[in-house]
């Protein structure tokens, strides 16, 4: 339990640099205008709606990060409101939400309140933030990455070997033209 303090406010900075780096998008309105700068501390907890219900249905549970620090999902506690049986999580992806601020001028007054652009039903159809779902996530995210960078390698090299055939034909013309030019300039000093 001791642990969890220093990584609770280690994951709470990394979720402030990553909302920072503008990885949410905010909804704008004559009322909630983008701030520009947002708090995950503030973020977590925030009631969350629907689209298709102007009551709450949740709220946020975890904000959710990738290799980057960019904003992958939010986890949304929907306790009972959604007439499932019993209390359930559910990640929703980047993307299909949008945050919107309250009082942003006054740090102890802001209000955040997250609107998922899904029907009830289908943040019900969401995945479950279980350990198996953390796991699955967790690896196919590590794969994506190393494909990436395995991908950029590749293409590095490729690059490197086309500039590199391409340098050597134009240094193979340009001897060549400077050949033909000295030959040229020879006969025409005979």
């Amino acid at each position: 339990m001791t642990q969890r303090k220093p990584l609770h406010h280690a994951i709470k900075q990394a979720s402030l640099a990553a909302l920072l780096a503008g990885g949410l998008t905010v909804a704008g309105s004559a009322v909630a205008q983008p701030q520009g700068l947002y708090s995950a501390n503030e973020l977590l907890d925030a009631d969350v709606y629907a689209t298709s219900s102007s009551e709450q249905i949740g709220d946020v549970e975890d904000i959710l990060l990738d290799n980057d620090m960019q904003v992958r999902a939010l986890v949304i506690d929907t306790g009972t409101l959604l007439d499932l049986k019993g209390e359930q999580q559910f990640v929703i992806e980047a993307g299909k939400f949008s945050v919107e601020t309250r009082n942003g001028n006054n740090l102890d007054a802001v209000e955040y309140r997250v609107n998922v652009d899904l029907s009830e039903e289908q943040i019900a159809e969401q995945p479950q933030y279980t350990n198996d779902w953390w796991q699955n996530a967790r690896q196919g995210a590590q794969q994506a990455w190393e494909d990436t960078k395995e991908g950029a390698a590749s293409a590095w090299e490729t690059t490197q070997e086309g500039a590199s055939r391409a340098l050597d034909r134009i240094g193979q013309a340009l001897e060549n033209v400077g050949e033909q030019t000295q030959e040229a300039a020879d006969r025409s000093a005979e």
